[in-house]
């Protein structure tokens, strides 16, 4: 069904190792502290450009390509949503710059960890997707399922300790905003996820 190594796959492969190389230049951040932070939110956008290089491949090939793998509209809706995943960090990372936030607290190392746990749990799926693999992908869509349903848990439990423990408002909405966004992020993760299931219907 599929050709060997095409295109969209290599290249479908190669967002998935710029994802989990950013999640993973994230959690070295913020296990540590910021010394600069305007250096860390240039280095993430450098990600996100690197990841826009990949979305640019895809969209050329397609215009050009009679045959695909796998339906078109597949390709174009997984490129968009690993693409998501890419935006949503880097715009996370953005915020420590907007706010000068230079050192991470608890929660954030734990949405951190979450964020990297879905990258790698989407790198297998992706490679598995490469290699014809379609039923071995589904044990990994779930993994990213339940990982949003741990950043949800993250969210709720951080807004809520923030209400009790930070008394300036100013840091209070610094970082409730930060948790959201960590938060839509392992959204855009699972809707990876979910991309990945609907091609394993449609090709098992």
């Amino acid at each position: 069904m599929f050709r060997k190594k095409d295109i969209f796959f290599k290249t479908l492969e190669e967002m998935s190792d710029i994802i989990v190389e950013t999640v993973e230049h994230f959690v070295n951040a913020v296990n540590g502290d910021f010394p600069d932070v305007a250096a860390f939110a240039r280095e993430m956008k450098e990600f996100e450009h690197r990841g826009d290089k990949c979305t640019h491949i895809i969209l050329t090939e397609l215009n050009k390509t009679f045959i695909t793998p796998i339906e078109r509209e597949d390709i174009m809706e997984l490129i968009k949503k690993l693409d998501d995943v890419l935006d949503g960090i880097e715009a996370c990372a953005s915020r420590f710059e907007m706010y000068q936030i230079t050192k991470a607290d608890p929660y954030i190392r734990k949405f951190g960890d979450c964020l990297k746990r879905s990258a790698q749990e989407i790198k297998s799926a992706i490679y598995l997707l490469s290699q014809k693999k379609l039923l071995a992908m589904q044990p990994h869509c779930v993994n990213i399922n339940e990982l949003e349903n741990e950043g949800d848990d993250l969210m709720r439990q951080g807004i809520k300790n923030l209400f009790v423990n930070v008394s300036d408002p100013i840091e209070l909405i610094k970082h409730k905003e930060i948790y959201e966004r960590l938060e839509q992020t392992t959204d855009s993760c699972e809707d990876v996820a979910n991309t990945l299931q609907s091609i394993i219907m449609r090709n098992s």
